[in-house]
């Protein structure tokens, strides 16, 4: 296992005013999945280059261990790279093409045999190792690129959206597959992607990038529980963001007094909340209840959303449908926003 090191990575392309990746410093441990995480041209996949060798930095360092490998080849610095299309050989058998990095190493022909059969059995295709790529599905594809990468026990893994060319359904399954595969061999693993969920539920840590610039490196939840800023909060789903001050305990604005959690931010400032989190109904307590209007009313399957105007104030709501049943615009609502899912952005 690898620790990775990254500090002050920075690059500029030719005839370029602005950097497309501005001074950014992470610390990946041994053994962590990790997403860069962030919107077409953040520089995620410009990271992921520099970090393989394919790009070299305008300036700022990578370290595996402790030791910088910018003076390192591609093939030397024992890092393996699965780009979005795959790019397997058309005219290699899916054996051939899984195994095609232990005959670059002048490994032995049985052993080869043995660690891809070893390999096919992990990403469950145990039976098509002679078939060639044109004749498998784009999944079934994405796991031979992934067995090709994982086959020679690289020091790092990077995966550069590794789910975005699948179908919803082969995501989900990809998402599990990759999962246990990085738990299961240890390999510290970089995957880019611009799918908050994705990043989610695939990864130990989050880079959320933006502009070039990293905003907020943390655990999963800490983006939906303590965003750092509006722009973080709403690239996670946030919509609810409303103008005031606090006094550590309570947020006074035109929508009223709301009681706070210990901990948030004093002073001017935007109390958000998360739409999931809203309740509403008729038993919600006493503390921070509200009555409103609904102005609308969207059903969506699993869930509702309503848009609710309080005071001077609009704000959104994801609801359970039963929950929502029965609920028509114009109607006087009843909600409550828990103190716990409070949180209060600086100005």
């Amino acid at each position: 296992m690898t620790h990775v090191s990254i500090k002050d990575l920075t690059k500029v392309y030719p005839g370029a005013t602005e950097p497309s990746l501005d001074q950014l410093s992470l610390e990946i441990a041994s053994g962590e999945l990790t997403a860069l995480l962030g919107p077409s041209g953040c520089g995620k996949t410009t990271t992921m280059k520099m970090i393989a060798g394919l790009l070299a930095p305008t300036s700022g360092d990578v370290a595996f261990d402790g030791r910088s490998i910018l003076n390192d080849k591609p093939e030397h610095r024992g890092v393996v790279m699965v780009f979005q299309n795959y790019l397997l050989f058309p005219y290699m058998s899916v054996a051939d093409n899984v195994g095609f990095g232990l005959k670059m190493r002048k490994v032995d022909k049985a052993e080869i045999s043995r660690r891809v059969a070893e390999m096919l059995d992990l990403v469950k295709l145990p039976d098509l190792g002679s078939r060639r790529p044109s004749e498998l599905s784009g999944g079934q594809q994405q796991r031979v690129a992934l067995a090709r990468a994982l086959i020679v026990q690289p020091n790092v893994l990077l995966l550069d959206e590794p789910l975005s060319n699948l179908d919803a359904h082969l995501r989900f399954e990809m998402r599990d597959l990759i999962r246990s595969l990085q738990q299961e061999m240890g390999i510290t693993t970089i995957f880019v992607t611009h799918d908050q969920e994705e990043a989610v539920v695939l990864a130990d840590k989050v880079a959320l990038i933006l502009n070039g610039r990293l905003k907020q490196y943390d655990d999963a939840d800490v983006f939906y529980k303590r965003p750092i800023d509006e722009a973080t909060a709403r690239f996670f789903g946030g919509q609810n963001f409303i103008e005031g001050d606090s006094d550590g305990s309570t947020f006074t604005s035109s929508f009223g007094s709301v009681a706070l959690p210990e901990g948030v931010h004093k002073g001017k400032g935007k109390l958000t909340f998360r739409p999931e989190n809203v309740r509403i109904g008729t038993e919600l307590g006493s503390e921070n209840v509200f009555h409103g209007t609904l102005e609308d009313k969207l059903y969506m399957g699993t869930q509702t959303r309503l848009k609710m105007r309080i005071g001077d104030e609009r704000i959104d709501i994801i609801s359970n449908p039963n929950e929502a049943e029965g609920m028509e615009p114009g109607q006087d609502i009843a909600v409550s926003l828990p103190p716990a899912s409070l949180w209060v952005l600086s100005s």
